[in-house]
């Protein structure tokens, strides 16, 4: 089991990359940037691969929406070059208020974008002939009647360093979860709880898997949480640390997206939070954050982080893997996260 780590879009990069550099050393496998609306992802993916040398560097995610195909292609062959091999290509299709209210394009479609934007981008890596898809939402070259005509055919003129780079599907809805499972090389869930994931995505997993090439593998799975290991994280201080964790789910249960438009409010439902779910968003939505964050449920938190005695921490490891978790995803929390990483690196690699 690999271990990674999300970089907050939110922070100060520069430190973050430098912590990203610590983090290495101590056993850290992969590293996602996000990219939401604010600086642009592949930037600080340049400047990582610049400053590492092992880590994996990952895109979590860039939106089919605000790049074209052919340019999500490019760029991604670019990040494995000056990275040597070690870039993934997480992709997603963000939500409405972004797409629509900061990129001014229409949210249509999103899963059968990501599905198009998959094979073309393993059409161009392959360079086996020029650049010609032929979609719903990718249509390459212009067909007839569009443009000047003058559109032909093009390989990219570099030869890419992997024709193979793992793309990863930020996914949370049933039928894009079953393409998930049969095209991409990996799936990046949130708010996954280990004892739980099969009532929410078991069923569109298993019917994507049935379709899926052997040549692709096994799919990957990343999902994880918070991480603080400690003997004395029991009771209230665990709880205390675990509260940490209120804010961001519910900017995601309550903030992301309108009534009747929050993939990750369904999710909540999904594990049985139904009602926790509405009081959240109808909370949230009214301003009321502090208590939108004190209605996230407990139980919900202590599932989804992994935070407590070496014990406990074991058992979470072992119900992820159980759960098919192949990079376990967590965010350092405390004073020292080199040496909580260390730590939950020995656990991982003793499991």
């Amino acid at each position: 089991m690999k271990l990674s780590m999300t970089l907050n879009y939110g922070g100060a990069f520069r430190d973050s990359a430098e912590r990203v550099v610590a983090l290495e050393a101590a056993g850290i496998d992969q590293v996602w940037v996000a990219e939401l609306y604010s600086f642009d992802a592949i930037s600080q993916v340049g400047y990582l691969a610049a400053k590492t040398k092992t880590i994996e560097i990952g895109t979590s995610i860039l939106n089919v929406y605000s790049r074209s195909a052919a340019l999500m292609a490019m760029t991604a062959a670019g990040c494995d070059h000056v990275s040597d091999g070690r870039f993934a290509l997480g992709l997603g299709a963000s939500g409405p208020q972004v797409i629509e209210g900061f990129h001014g394009i229409p949210f249509e479609k999103p899963m059968q974008r990501i599905k198009e934007y998959i094979e073309a981008c393993r059409i161009v890596w392959r360079r086996e002939t020029g650049f010609t898809y032929r979609g719903e939402t990718v249509q390459v070259p212009l067909p007839d009647g569009l443009g000047t005509g003058l559109g032909k055919p093009l390989k990219i003129i570099n030869h890419p360093q992997r024709a193979d780079i793992p793309i990863w599907w930020a996914s949370l809805k049933p039928r894009s979860v079953a393409a998930t499972a049969e095209m991409a090389d990996g799936w990046l869930p949130i708010m996954f709880v280990p004892e739980r994931y099969e009532q929410v995505w078991g069923k569109d997993l298993k019917a994507g898997l049935a379709r899926r090439d052997p040549g692709l593998g096994a799919l990957e799975i990343a999902a994880g949480g918070m991480v603080a290991i400690g003997e004395d994280l029991v009771g209230d201080v665990r709880d205390a640390v675990l509260d940490q964790g209120r804010a961001t789910a519910a900017l995601y249960i309550g903030g992301m997206g309108a009534r009747g438009k929050n993939f990750y409010n369904d999710v909540a439902r999904a594990y049985g939070y139904e009602q926790e779910a509405i009081a959240i968003q109808d909370l949230y939505l009214d301003g009321r954050k502090t208590e939108a964050a004190a209605a996230v449920p407990s139980e919900l938190l202590a599932l989804s982080h992994l935070v407590g005695p070496i014990g406990h921490i074991k058992d979470r490891v072992a119900a992820y893997k159980e759960a098919g978790v192949t990079v376990l995803s967590v965010n350092p929390v405390g004073p020292d996260a080199v040496r909580t990483v260390e730590a939950l690196r020995g656990i991982v690699d003793d499991a």
